[in-house]
């Protein structure tokens, strides 16, 4: 999308198998893509409270408390989200040929989408099994959620 002085233009790319026979190329650009944002997909004023709704032991305590933090993500990165979502959702339904399940799916770009507010590297591994879930839980749950 590139926002022109009175209307929106949206440019689209050619990223079929045909240019880009590798599709690792184009995941690593997406990833590299959400890794760049100066404020992250799931912010920085939300990232503790899904990482506390992430540490719910009972699931569907746990998804309710996702689903309202979600819905304190402002507009764009909620929609965003949820964009990235369907599209997760749809690649576990080819797990058999990709391997990439929601649980898989969360340990690549849980750390993508969610970082701490503070540059730690002990916070961040500590978290990252919680990360790892909350993808999880969005993928799988991406219906409900969204």
């Amino acid at each position: 999308m590139v926002c022109g002085l009175h209307e929106w233009v949206y440019v689209s790319a050619d990223v079929s198998a045909n240019i880009y026979p590798d599709i690792n190329i184009i995941a690593g650009a997406l990833k590299l893509y959400f890794r760049d944002l100066p404020i992250p997909v799931i912010t920085y004023d939300t990232y503790s409270k899904f990482i506390e709704a992430a540490k719910i032991s009972n699931a569907d305590e746990r998804l309710e408390a996702v689903h309202e933090v979600l819905m304190l993500l402002p507009a764009a990165h909620f929609e965003t989200l949820r964009y990235l979502m369907i599209h997760l959702k749809k690649i576990t339904m080819n797990e058999k040929e990709n391997f990439m399940n929601a649980e898989n799916l969360g340990i690549v770009f849980g750390p993508t989408l969610m970082r701490p507010p503070e540059d730690s590297t002990l916070a961040t591994l500590n978290d990252m099994r919680y990360q790892k879930l909350i993808v999880q839980i969005l993928i799988e749950n991406e219906d409900v959620l969204f």
